[in-house]
């Protein structure tokens, strides 16, 4: 597998869950870090986690559905490294409802973080890639991009929209030598659904550090070869037959 060692990886989202456990195993790889998400403390934390494995991290509070903090964020990443090896598009919400109930404040929200992010970090990221004629993405979808379930409409359609989004910068960027993958995943225990109590107890989960292994594996590929999707999930839970 390709080593990744000294590569600059920028991870959206890192503060929490499945963006902090990606930062963190990149890490342990070797990866120098930026990362970005709005709760100060907690993504200065991951930052601190980060620089004691021995990663040179830098920490950015950004909004990324706003294209002025996309901005600032791309500038500062450019200042401290001057290039981008990996761009993990992970920053992610939820607002769920049935649908006739749904507002548009939370539609709104979903699609602004879910497709609206990952498309300004795209587009920031590979005008980078195209200079350097390397680089790869990496979007975080759901499995609801495939099957979806009842009261998730606005989360759904988003991650169907990534999908979309994955596959236009894999055929954009292969002129370029930049590759663009996206990975599936099922249900993971992280904060939210702990803090909810949303089904954590009834349905099977996967843990954070076992999904950020999907990701270090497409991270790690040789820069010639692209895994276009990754579906992973818990053994157990119900998606083969579902929907």
């Amino acid at each position: 597998m390709h080593q990744l060692e000294g590569q600059v990886a920028l991870v959206t989202g890192a503060s929490r869950g499945l963006g902090r456990g990606i930062a963190l195993a990149l890490a342990r790889a070797g990866c120098r870090l930026v990362l970005a998400a709005r709760d100060q403390l907690k993504l200065e934390a991951t930052a601190s986690e980060a620089r004691l494995l021995g990663a040179d991290t830098v920490a950015c509070v950004t909004d990324v559905t706003q294209e002025s903090d996309i901005d600032e964020l791309f500038q500062t990443l450019q200042q401290h490294f001057g290039r981008l090896d990996l761009l993990i598009n992970n920053a992610g919400a939820f607002n769920g409802g049935p649908l006739d109930q749904l507002s548009t404040e939370d539609w709104d929200h979903v699609l602004a973080v879910n497709l609206r992010a990952p498309f300004l970090c795209t587009r920031a990221a590979l005008r980078l890639m195209k200079v350097q004629q390397s680089g790869r993405i990496i979007n975080i979808g759901s499995i609801s991009a495939q099957r979806v379930r009842p009261h998730s409409a606005a989360y759904s359609a988003s991650k169907h929209g990534l999908w979309g989004l994955t596959q236009s910068t894999a055929l954009e960027g292969r002129e370029y030598g930049v590759t663009c993958g996206c990975i599936h995943p099922g249900n993971i225990s992280v904060e939210r659904r702990a803090a909810s109590g949303a089904d954590v107890d009834q349905e099977p989960m996967m843990s954070v550090e076992e999904v950020a292994q999907v990701a270090l594996l497409m991270a790690s590929l040789p820069p010639h070869v692209e895994m276009l999707e990754a579906v992973v999930l818990p053994r157990d839970q119900l998606y083969v037959g579902r929907g």
